[in-house]
């Protein structure tokens, strides 16, 4: 994709709301079936509810960073890293090998690791085109 769609004037909030809304749904879903989805993931109930409620409220804080006509740049930066951190934490759970996680349990985890990696991606790439020119001068990305 050209540099020029992702410095769309609305593409770093665009972003911000699929991230919002991705981590509304996941938090929501942890935290009104957390018993159901540790039998069904082999995660236990306190790491669910816990990451659910962590994910509700980063939601909020996300969407309020999207709600922005123009998101701050040093917020949408902490949020990118924020996310590889997530993705790193969900793979170093499953490769510590304390749970018992399922085939489902599994994808749960990788889902988010992939979505979070994907947002991230979109996050820096957002950033870079549309990073303040320095002294007039044109860079390439």
């Amino acid at each position: 994709m050209s540099s020029s769609f992702f410095a769309a004037p609305r593409f770093l909030s665009r972003v911000m709301w699929v991230d919002a809304a991705s981590c509304a749904a996941t938090g929501a879903l942890q935290v009104g079936a957390t018993d159901a989805l540790a039998r069904l993931t082999g995660l236990p109930g306190g790491l669910l509810l816990g990451t659910g409620l962590f994910l509700l409220a980063y939601a909020a804080a996300a969407a309020a960073v999207a709600s922005r006509a123009s998101p701050p740049r040093t917020l949408v930066g902490l949020v990118a890293i924020g996310n590889f951190g997530w993705a790193a934490a969900c793979a170093a759970l499953l490769a510590s090998g304390l749970y018992a996680v399922t085939a489902l349990g599994m994808a749960w985890v990788v889902a988010q690791a992939v979505t979070v990696v994907l947002l991230a991606e979109a996050q820096w790439m957002g950033l870079r085109a549309t990073r303040p020119q320095r002294g007039g001068l044109a860079t390439s990305a």
